[in-house]
């Protein structure tokens, strides 16, 4: 069985890095005297961070509206209902009926509608224009939850500008209830929430801002999550931002990005990340891993099966069990390879809760530099009038930003710490 950890990442192949190297002595001197091969050629540029935050905004968005139409079925029923596996923007799954079909009625779910993940990964984007630094659960009630209860915004979904409060699901109305009514210290307000994606589904600019030191996204996000979400809810919030800035580093790869995770997870869902991208490991295409995914996560998945009728015991604080989005996510991720279509059509096909499921690697795949196609990502910036350049180049700025205060910040410490004779001896 193929174990991906921490200590020794696989590379994006599924081999060790080191068990590529040739044993053979090789030539010295002029090149041409080991043959007369010509040279290879350079390998692409790594993209920039303007490239990455870009893509994984827009990767998530499109994620976000291709997931939606289908979030909540199986497998089984979204290939009937399609007539085969979703391949890019559908139409709402009851048609021209979305209005009043329940579950999904008043929302307009499909043709390229985002949903609350990108509503409110774009709201926490606005959070860090205002803040243009590092932000915290005080953030989050000074910034966050006035945006959601005073700013109007256009809804794709409801087809009309309302507040993002009147969109937004209860988990995360959660925020304005405990915050703004009932005066909660935001550290603390996320207890007493069920505990699910709501605040894991819009953390990658966390990651994002934080692009490369997965360390510090996962702290981060912890405290901004920790407003919003307790127990294995805040702990995907900082697994994911972790994965995302992991995704960054020059040369990350799936395998890198899961292993970064696993040196930071704990509990319950370092062993569901586990888990599950141990049996991604032994697939290389969506279709006949969508079961087994499944299988491996649902040992730590307090939902159960039946996504539309959870049990008593569902959503509840627990150090055993872990959120469904994340950990299949990551194996999506891997099985891809970390190709933005299949790890997306994959996260699309699989069900559930599939729309975040999809953000997230979507999110992820942009971030090592794998686009969504263009004509999915006009269609949904059209259809659901939405800007997808502007918040990424706003949060790029601020990631900058970020960077050089943070730099200042290490050289006043170190100046400190030496003044004070901590610096070790040179000698």
């Amino acid at each position: 069985m193929t174990r991906i950890t921490p200590e020794r990442p696989l590379d994006g192949r599924g081999s060790h890095p080191e068990d590529d190297r040739d044993p053979r002595p090789r030539p010295a001197g002029n090149p041409a005297a080991a043959g007369s091969a010509a040279p290879a050629a350079p390998p692409p540029p790594s993209p920039s961070l303007d490239d990455r935050v870009a893509a994984a905004l827009t990767g998530a968005a499109v994620g976000d509206a291709l997931g939606g139409p289908v979030e909540g079925y199986s497998p089984e029923q979204i290939l009937e209902r399609h007539g085969g596996r979703v391949r890019g923007v559908v139409g709402p799954w009851y048609g021209d009926a979305w209005r009043t079909a329940r579950p999904v009625a008043p929302y307009h779910k499909g043709d390229g509608h985002v949903t609350d993940d990108t509503l409110m990964t774009h709201a926490l984007i606005r959070v860090y224009e205002r803040v243009r630094d590092h932000l915290d659960a005080y953030a989050v009630a000074e910034h966050l939850v006035p945006d959601l209860m005073g700013t109007p915004r256009w809804i794709p979904e409801l087809e009309a500008e309302a507040l993002p409060l009147q969109r937004i699901f209860l988990a995360e109305k959660w925020l304005v209830a405990r915050i703004h009514y009932g005066h909660v210290d935001p550290r603390e307000a996320g207890c007493g929430n069920i505990v699910n994606c709501g605040a894991a589904m819009y953390m990658a600019p966390v990651g994002l801002v934080n692009a490369g030191h997965p360390a510090a996204a996962y702290a981060e996000a912890l405290d901004v999550a920790g407003a919003h979400q307790s127990s294995y809810g805040r702990e995907a919030a900082g697994v994911f931002a972790a994965a995302v800035a992991a995704a960054c580093a020059p040369g990350a790869t799936p395998e890198s990005v899961v292993a970064a995770c696993l040196a930071l997870a704990k509990d319950g869902t370092r062993a569901a990340v586990e888990a599950v991208c141990e049996t991604a490991a032994r697939h290389t295409e969506f279709e006949a891993a969508l079961g087994p995914l499944r299988e491996a996560v649902a040992p730590f998945d307090t939902v159960g099966p039946d996504y539309r009728a959870p049990s008593l015991g569902a959503r509840r604080p627990s150090r055993l069990h872990a959120i469904e989005e994340l950990p299949v996510a990551l194996g999506l991720l891997l099985v891809a390879g970390g190709d933005y279509e299949q790890a997306v059509l994959g996260s699309v096909n699989y069900g559930r809760d599939c729309d975040s499921i999809a953000t997230m690697a979507g999110a992820l795949a942009g971030a090592l530099g794998s686009p969504a196609p263009a004509g999915w990502a006009g269609r949904v910036a059209e259809a659901s009038r939405l800007d997808l350049d502007g918040p990424a180049r706003s949060l790029t700025a601020v990631a900058r930003e970020v960077f050089a205060r943070d730099v200042a910040r290490r050289r006043a410490h170190e100046a400190a710490f030496t003044a004070i004779g901590g610096a070790p001896c040179s000698g």
